[in-house]
């Protein structure tokens, strides 16, 4: 074991695990077992599937599945965010350019 990780013991499905991983991501692998731990829970008594390693299966594409969707809208957000951005900047470059034709026609509210 290298001298910067540290062994932590998760339980999933009332199975005792002990996992190496670097000192400073401990609390994530917790977290991570424990979220699993609920998912596959949640997958044997809703699905009634049996066996762990079907379990594990079934939760594990069920998680990637929501990955995969929060990806998706992750992206469709950043599209839109770029696109709003995109509008923005037209409008304020036509601003500016305006404010630039009155400022060389000189036409400020103020006619010489």
């Amino acid at each position: 074991m290298n001298k910067d990780t540290i062994p932590v013991n998760i339980q999933i499905l009332d199975k005792e695990y002990v996992v190496s991983c670097p000192i400073e991501e401990r609390n994530d692998l917790v977290a991570s077992a424990h979220i699993l731990d609920e998912r596959m829970r949640q997958t044997r008594d809703v699905v009634k599937v049996y066996g762990t390693e079907r379990i594990a299966v079934m939760s594990a594409l069920n998680v990637v599945h929501e990955f995969l969707q929060a990806h998706r809208d992750q992206e469709n957000r950043s599209a839109l965010l770029v696109q709003s951005i995109t509008q923005l900047t037209g409008k304020i470059d036509a601003v500016l350019v305006e404010d630039q034709h009155k400022d060389r026609d000189g036409v400020h509210g103020v006619k010489s």
